[in-house]
């Protein structure tokens, strides 16, 4: 009985973009925030594909009191921005592939560092909590802090 509504949820995801996926997942409410107040729905809404590293909202609290109201406001948009595409990466690279990787090159233009152990995979100093949410535009894999470019 398990399996089957877990098919019936992956099914689902497949079909949806990787915003559509986020908007219904409980726990991305401050990334879908800064996603539209970046102006990103429309780009990640697109063709991709993406891999996005997706901070859940307890990855968003973890920063200090004040940063995401601060993000949000219309005169930080371009570090929204740097700050959101730092978690993308182009291209559909599933949980299998990333644990073959070092690093990967972010949308954002810089590079994120990959370690494997065995206490798990970390993204710079995020660790991936859950992997190959897949979209029709790509794939999420959540990650537990944001990350942030240099």
């Amino acid at each position: 009985m398990l399996s089957t509504s877990a098919k019936a949820d992956h099914h689902e995801t497949k079909e949806k973009t990787i915003v559509e996926v986020a908007v219904g997942a409980k726990n991305f409410t401050t990334l879908v925030a800064a996603v539209k107040a970046a102006g990103l729905v429309d780009t990640l809404s697109g063709k991709g594909p993406f891999t996005v590293f997706a901070p859940t909202d307890e990855a968003f609290a973890k920063l200090p009191e004040g940063t995401v109201e601060s993000l949000l406001k219309p005169e930080n948009k371009e570090k929204l921005v740097s700050i959101l595409t730092y978690h993308v990466v182009s291209g559909k690279v599933m949980a299998a592939d990333v644990v073959k990787l070092s690093e990967a090159k972010t949308v954002q233009g810089s590079t994120v560092d990959i370690k494997v152990s065995d206490d798990g995979v970390m993204v710079d100093k995020a660790k991936v909590v859950k992997t190959d949410i897949e979209c029709s535009n790509g794939v999420i894999h959540v990650i537990d802090s944001v990350i942030l470019p240099e």
